[in-house]
């Protein structure tokens, strides 16, 4: 059985409290950050907007990058999936943005708030995702692990090396149907 400590750290920051935790698995320190969304004022706005009818990758258009991690938590949230943000894992340090988690499997998603992309950088993040993944599950044996980016705008680009490649505005069908495509798309797992 893998040794666990568990360590909790209060961490104050000029917007709130946030709770930090880490796992040590086996001397390699792991911390997560469940930070709950931050209601600011642009936050409240935009989720007004798609709550009175309008279009998510309408009204996703000129948000913050920490909004967009917002808009993509919130999404999962009220989709029924567990959340953690920015999970981190060190020896050697990575992050995961956003781990959406449901029935036992994991939406690891890293989200891209850029306004112009090239395919070169496209390949780079979604390798990168893949390596975070594979040690994500690596520590948490008993999921089934999705590599994702979510990108604020459409991109012509769908899917690379079988990681979906998602569009904000298309996030929400994503997440109603991939159960269907698993087949079609990159999971990890353990043996």
């Amino acid at each position: 059985m893998e040794k666990k400590n568990w360590y909790f750290i209060y961490l104050w920051n000029k917007i709130k409290i946030s709770i930090y935790y880490g796992i040590i698995y086996n001397n390699n320190y792991v911390l997560a950050m469940n930070k709950s969304l931050y209601e600011n004022n642009e936050f409240a706005r935009i989720k007004s907007k798609i709550n009175s009818g309008l279009h998510i990758g309408e009204v996703s258009v000129n948000i913050s990058w920490q909004n967009f991690e917002n808009l993509v938590t919130e999404t999962l949230r009220t989709n029924n999936f567990d959340i953690v943000k920015n999970f981190i894992m060190v020896k050697p340090r990575m992050e995961i943005d956003i781990i959406g988690t449901r029935l036992g499997t994991s939406l690891l998603i890293d989200c891209k708030h850029w306004k112009k992309y090239n395919v070169h950088k496209l390949k780079q993040s979604v390798e990168k995702q893949v390596i975070r993944s594979k040690r994500y599950v690596s520590l948490n044996k008993h999921i089934i692990g999705i590599p994702i980016i979510v990108t604020l705008y459409e991109l012509n680009i769908r899917i690379i090396d079988d990681v979906p490649i998602i569009p904000i505005s298309r996030f929400t069908s994503f997440i109603n149907e991939f159960y269907d495509h698993l087949n079609q798309i990159k999971t990890i797992s353990m043996p």
